[in-house]
């Protein structure tokens, strides 16, 4: 099986002469979450719309799970569950009875063991029997989750799924998300304009613009690679000795009594010992990170 659930190889996608999607590429790996990121009007929705076979691709191929989505949909489909928007639900039926019901369309059987093992991952077993008419957003958004989960899809694709909800439904929907991708070890792609939500729960973003791939990042690095550069700010109280101390290290910014230098992450306690058996005084050490904003609108200026 291989390690990438989804990918998309020079896609392109026009409405009339407007070119909407021009030559996209990227892939998705197994478990992890995704931010899929980018301005109104920059093609996300036409991607999903594309990856979850509503509209057709006009050049180029998305794979799911090996899969052509052109050439082999059903297949391809079979391990995909999307919310695009908002749930459709029937809000006089209960959480239980729209979960049987839409067990019965799928075309993969899904057995009765199955949806309560859902109810339990989406941590609804206190309302599932009660008419979704009484849930709240956060609880409709849980139980169209479990609705899209109920084949055991390989991929879950979300567009805007915070949409109308209070931070405690965000919340709840942040950490149900993050306890999914582990559990079923399954992938999510995330379409969102909440970009401070986006950092609290992706592993990874993707940035498009204008319908082109502009970027891609890793935004959790839990293996705190040692050779990985860092920007890092530290408080002396003698920033002239300090800069003499390291200044073999390389580029040195200065403001006031704080430097930051570009060092590895091994480097980070030679250069403390350097600095205290110089006989200075340390206030801080802290690493200067950008938020996930700013590496958005530096990506998307860049572009422009």
């Amino acid at each position: 099986m291989s390690d990438k659930v989804v990918e998309v190889k020079n896609v392109y996608k026009s409405f009339g002469k407007k070119k909407i999607i021009k030559d996209l590429s990227f892939s998705v790996n197994r478990g992890e979450i995704y931010g899929f990121l980018g301005p109104n009007g920059s093609g996300k929705t036409t991607t999903i719309r594309m990856m979850v076979g509503l509209i057709g691709i006009d050049k180029g191929d998305i794979f799911i799970e090996g899969y052509d989505v052109k050439k082999d949909k059903i297949k391809a489909l079979e391990h995909i569950g999307a919310i695009i928007e908002n749930p459709e639900l029937y809000k006089y039926m209960s959480g239980m009875q729209n979960l049987i019901h839409f067990a019965r369309m799928s075309k993969t059987s899904v057995s009765q063991d199955r949806i309560n093992e859902i109810v339990k991952l989406v941590k609804l077993e206190h309302a599932i029997n009660k008419k979704v008419k009484t849930y709240s957003l956060g609880m409709k958004q849980r139980l169209g989750v479990a609705q899209a989960l109920l084949h055991k899809p390989s991929i879950l694709i979300l567009d805007e799924p915070t949409n109308g909800l209070d931070p405690e439904g965000i919340h709840e929907l942040r950490e149900y998300l993050r306890y999914l991708a582990k559990k079923e070890n399954i992938s999510i792609i995330i379409s969102s304009h909440l970009l401070s939500e986006v950092e609290l729960i992706c592993d990874n973003i993707i940035v498009i613009q204008e319908g082109k791939l502009i970027g891609e990042r890793t935004i959790k690095n839990e293996n705190n690679n040692l050779q990985e550069k860092l920007d890092v700010e530290i408080e002396v109280d003698n920033i002239d000795l300090a800069k003499k101390l390291v200044n073999s290290v390389g580029t040195i910014k200065v403001e006031k009594n704080r430097m930051v230098i570009s060092l590895r992450r091994d480097e980070i306690p030679l250069i403390i010992s350097k600095l205290i058996d110089g006989g200075l005084k340390i206030y801080e050490v802290k690493q200067i990170t950008q938020s996930l904003e700013e590496v958005f609108l530096s990506m998307t200026k860049e572009e422009k």
